[in-house]
């Protein structure tokens, strides 16, 4: 399974980081770091054809333009193993290249995930996932409630990251406007 991202720029990306190294000092969170970069996911896939899907992504790389996308308060999936996340707030910038993302590569794969349909996508910035409990929410929440989550994240390129071990790296970059 492929993931369909953008990676963030600092300073939003070193101010993320710099919460979820919190995370793992103040409580051993580490399952996020799964994933070394602060993401936006727009859609996980499986390829039937990873060059086709490669060479879309990169057109509609070409004609986006970088836009700004902004985050507020956070958020929370429950379950067994709930994960914390910094919600992204939803624009027409940010819905079209979505839109776009959907486009292209659900003719190129057998398998998408459900939550990245238009109506369900809820963009978010995963803080801490896989290894929390519910027992740990409270003291968690309390730890993160001191923390700024008004962001400004420059949205710049579409990338994919495939799994490599126990990480997901990036398997290629495409950057707006290029």
């Amino acid at each position: 399974m492929l993931a369909i991202t953008s990676l963030l720029a600092s300073p939003a990306s070193d101010h993320i980081n710099s919460i979820i190294k919190g995370l793992e000092q103040e409580f051993g969170l580490t399952d996020v770091q799964a994933t070394p970069e602060p993401h936006l996911t727009y859609q996980l896939v499986e390829p039937t054809d990873l060059d086709e899907l490669k060479h879309k992504l990169a057109a509609v790389a070409t004609i986006s333009e970088p836009f700004v996308a902004h985050t507020t308060g956070l958020g929370m999936f429950p379950g067994d193993s709930p994960v914390i996340y910094i919600p992204v707030l939803r624009s027409d910038h940010l819905n079209s290249l979505h839109h776009r993302v959907l486009e292209v590569a659900q003719p190129l794969c057998t398998r998408t995930d459900k939550f990245s349909a238009p109506d369900l996508w809820l963009p978010h910035i995963s803080l801490a996932l896989h290894d929390t409990t519910p027992e740990l929410l409270g003291p968690v929440l309390r730890y993160l409630n001191n923390q700024t989550f008004n962001l400004e994240l420059t949205i710049a390129n579409l990338t994919l990251l495939r799994p490599d071990g126990n990480l997901f790296v990036r398997e290629e970059v495409f950057e707006f406007g290029k």
